[in-house]
């Protein structure tokens, strides 16, 4: 933190200023009012920087989480938040221990951008009710809540607050265009307060404010006998911590040379603060994507751009609390509205969607699931879906092809010869995994061969099988022994012969003679068969290196 020392507490200071706004937004938007959100800020800022794998990291609430908060709120009420909060902390650093970080790259990239969509509609439609400058509806589906909130607006129209509310986010997205650099946020949010103090000097319609003072956070948690009911809600909270952390720190990484953060010190670190923040009366915590940003762009370069920023906060949480009290929740609601907006990068939305109709298919429903049911089960059915989807293509990928085999044929032979092998034999190669996603396929495919009496399986190609490929094979080989065909097998690899001995397959094939380490000596063994069932005439091989390969 030494190195440079003027351009992190600078970048901090920026940071501070560009938080604010939406640590007040997201408080409110999670039901526990504008001082939690400072206090998650200030307490979840400071302890994960310190504590955190990454040296550009900042932290605090952010607009995902209050997402999964607002049904705790409802159900439980703040003690349910706050105790969750506690049990989500205790999670992230158990997963740390285990070393979970490393999974994070599983997560494929349309789950990623779905749910970033799906958050950023549910965080737009959150604001209606303050845009509007109506009371909050009652429901906790958003939808509905947005809608109600409409409907009220259209029986008592309140235009200052939706002025208000459209003007923020218009300052914030157009300013950000013209000056990256200047804190438009907090700009907008200033003049729209300033403007609501003169208009209410000159009588206008009341705008709803923050709480005078910014009173202390509460710290009722729930009862322990109530714990059993919050597991669920506390794993939903610990893995949207745990997954937009080690996102935010991958991008934070991609923006700068020289940077990588440790994801497992990162979930240690997110889970030390969401220990400490509930204890000061703040919602649970996750770093933050566009503070992050916003602190990498303004030159941060170690961990005090962060410390920094909650230093900044914590001194404006104490010396000027009732001038923030004065502000509207209009241009927090605002503020948040541009957020939303921001959060969506189009560009890389259209990127998902053309590049394939797999990867548009998992975003689509991430994105509608989290709209309609909540984050974690969205992130469930993404990642499901796409498993299954790739599980498909990897399937398409096997194939089993006749192939013709008298290029392996050992020794000279006359066309004759040949054309009465060939008679009585074919070849086929396996390509690709044999595994339970397509081996049912493989084995249709093979069932249906007909009219020879050996049938020759090159393995050397397949490239992984699981117990299902391998029990589908052994069924195969059962299937054209009892219609009199023979099964012989070449090139069977190391890797696959545990799959194969533990359904039993390997040892009917060994019984049987009838697995061989190349395909010449398959064709050696299958004319030895021919010749004992009287089906070509007896000769010898020219080379009679050419061997069958003794079972074991």
């Amino acid at each position: 933190m030494g190195r440079a020392p003027r351009r992190d507490l600078l970048a901090g200071l920026t940071v501070a200023i560009v938080a604010l706004p939406l640590a007040l937004g997201f408080g409110v938007s999670s039901g526990l009012g504008a001082e939690a959100g400072l206090a998650t800020a200030v307490v979840a800022g400071a302890l994960a920087a310190l504590f955190g794998g990454s040296n550009l990291q900042v932290s605090g609430p952010t607009g995902a989480m209050t997402v999964v908060l607002v049904p705790i709120v409802a159900a439980y009420g703040p003690g349910g938040v706050l105790t969750v909060g506690l049990m989500a902390g205790v999670l992230l650093i158990a997963l740390a221990l285990l070393r979970a970080g490393q999974y994070m790259r599983y997560v494929p990239a349309p789950v990623v951008e779905g749910f970033t969509l799906g958050i950023a509609c549910v965080i737009g439609l959150q604001q209606v009710p303050n845009a509007l400058g109506v009371p909050q509806p009652d429901g906790e589906k958003v939808v509905l809540v947005a809608w109600r909130a409409v409907v009220d607006f259209a029986q008592s129209p309140n235009w200052t607050a939706i002025g208000l509310s459209l003007g923020v986010a218009a300052v914030m997205l157009l300013g950000a265009r013209w000056r990256p650099a200047v804190p438009f946020s907090i700009v907008a949010v200033i003049a729209a307060t300033l403007v609501v103090q003169v208009f209410s000097l000159h009588g206008a319609a009341p705008i709803g404010n923050l709480p005078a003072g910014l009173p202390a956070p509460s710290l009722a948690f729930l009862d322990p006998s109530a714990l059993g009911s919050l597991i669920a809600p506390a794993i939903a909270v610990a893995a949207l911590a745990a997954l937009e952390s080690l996102l935010s720190a991958t991008v934070a990484d991609g923006m700068t040379v020289g940077q990588k953060h440790d994801p497992d010190k990162e979930l240690f670190g997110q889970g030390i603060a969401n220990l400490a923040a509930p204890l000061f009366g703040g919602v649970p915590a996750t770093a933050a994507i566009a503070r992050t940003a916003v602190n990498v762009r303004s030159g941060a370069s170690s961990r005090l751009a962060a410390l920094t920023h909650a230093v900044v906060l914590a001194a404006i949480v104490f010396a000027a609390a009732p001038l923030v009290s004065k502000i509207p929740l209009a241009a927090l609601a605002g503020v948040l509205l541009a957020t939303a907006v921001r959060m969506v990068e189009v560009g890389a939305l259209r990127a998902m969607a053309k590049a394939t109709r797999s990867d548009a298919l998992v975003l689509v429903l991430t994105a509608a699931a989290t709209l309609v049911l909540d984050l974690v089960y969205a992130v469930i059915i993404g990642l499901v879906v796409a498993g299954a989807l790739a599980l498909r293509a990897v399937a398409a990928q096997a194939s089993l092809n006749q192939v013709d085999f008298r290029p392996d044929l050992p020794g000279e032979h006359s066309d004759e010869e040949h054309a009465l092998l060939a008679e009585h034999i074919v070849a086929y190669r396996l390509d690709g995994p044999l595994f339970f996603a397509g081996a049912h396929r493989f084995l249709l495919e093979l069932s249906e061969v007909c009219d020879v009496r050996v049938v020759i399986l090159r393995m050397s190609r397949v490239t992984t099988m699981d117990a299902t490929g391998a029990l589908v094979l052994k069924d195969a080989i059962e299937k054209l022994n009892r219609r009199g065909i023979a099964v012989m097998t070449s090139g069977i690899r190391p890797s696959q012969r545990q799959a194969l001995d533990s359904v039993g397959a390997l040892e009917l094939l060994q019984n049987e003679g009838r697995e061989y380490a190349t395909t010449p000596e398959a064709i050696a063994g299958a004319r030895k068969y021919l010749e004992q069932a009287g089906l070509v005439p007896v000769g010898h091989w020219p080379h009679p290196h050419h061997t069958r390969k003794a079972p074991r």
